[in-house]
């Protein structure tokens, strides 16, 4: 656990995680009151990144459930492993003489085979999704359920149900009830308005882009061999960007991905002949890229002006 807001801070820088004092106060009271927590912002904000950093920072196992459309409750809780049902059937098929040896008549047998159902319906023949996991697990867990947005209102309300109760029932077994409560980490990307009830079962974190000066410091972070000079062109240009009407607005990996590959290629200024092969690092449709080239220009534009002039002023004006 955490020991204060400050202590998230610290914990997750030390795993490369720059959390401002908003976000490490979520997280600090999510744990300590053992909520769920929604996280919503735009895709390439660092909101996976969060649930995976958290497992670090308490040193638990980090459990994921990918949610997409038509994800349903046995794709999320559990599957029967019915080929491996088979083949106890098979091997102990020889011992179905032996307890039908004294029936007489065929109700008497089906009851006495239905006595021995615990057999082949056990634990030893499931085979546990995401959700059973973290709720049977022997120690606690951190459980990710990704893009909750994605997957059906039918699936929400099952999801519902299983974050009020942290239980499951499956109907050869009985009920299962969570031996420890998961610390839960829900992100949306917004693609559905999610409801109400949801919502109230969870503490709300809306994570957006960052500013330059936190930009700077997560790839002094993730790129620590990144030069600063070009560290700060590259968020001037995609704090720039970001303003635009792309189709696909770069986030925190994009800028990871530009500024780790114009370091690999050692160019050390965006005025460099070979920038504009790079932009698919960051920019993922034709339309960006030719946006995203104008705006090059007119940063190296500005860029020049302010060096003939001396002046202060911000390039992102």
């Amino acid at each position: 656990m955490f020991a204060s807001i400050d202590d998230v801070v610290t914990r997750f820088a030390a795993h490369g995680y720059i959390a401002n004092r908003r976000l490490a106060t979520v997280v600090y009271l999510a744990t300590g009151l053992r909520k769920p927590v929604l996280v919503e912002g735009p895709a390439g904000v660092g909101k996976t990144e969060l649930a995976k950093v958290l497992a670090q920072a308490l040193e638990l196992p980090l459990i994921r459930l990918q949610c997409y459309e038509g994800l349903d409750e046995g794709k999320a809780l559990y599957e029967w492993e019915y080929a491996k049902q088979l083949l106890y059937t098979q091997i102990l098929k020889d011992k179905i003489g032996d307890v039908l040896r004294d029936t007489r008549t065929l109700a008497g047998a089906v009851e006495r085979i239905a006595r021995e159902d615990a057999v082949f319906f056990s634990e030893r023949f499931i085979l546990p999704r995401p959700l059973l996991k973290a709720i049977s697990s022997e120690h606690p867990t951190v459980l990710l359920v990704d893009e909750i947005d994605k997957a059906d209102q039918e699936f929400e309300a099952f999801l519902l149900e299983v974050l009020s109760d942290f239980q499951v029932t499956v109907p050869e077994l009985g009920t299962l009830k969570a031996k420890h409560v998961p610390f839960v980490v829900l992100t949306s990307n917004n693609a559905r308005e999610l409801s109400d009830a949801l919502k109230r079962r969870c503490l709300h974190l809306y994570v957006d882009y960052p500013d330059k000066q936190q930009e700077l410091a997560i790839i002094g972070a993730k790129a620590p061999e990144a030069r600063r000079e070009l560290a700060e062109e590259v968020v001037n240009v995609v704090q720039s960007l970001r303003k635009l009407d792309l189709k696909k607005t770069p986030g925190i990996s994009e800028t990871l991905d530009w500024i780790k590959a114009l370091t690999l290629l050692n160019i050390e200024s965006l005025d460099h002949e070979m920038v504009n092969e790079t932009f698919d690092a960051i920019v993922k449709y034709e339309g960006d890229v030719r946006k995203a080239q104008e705006e090059l220009k007119e940063y190296l534009r500005r860029a020049r002006v302010r060096r003939a002039d001396g002046s202060d002023r911000d390039l992102l004006n």
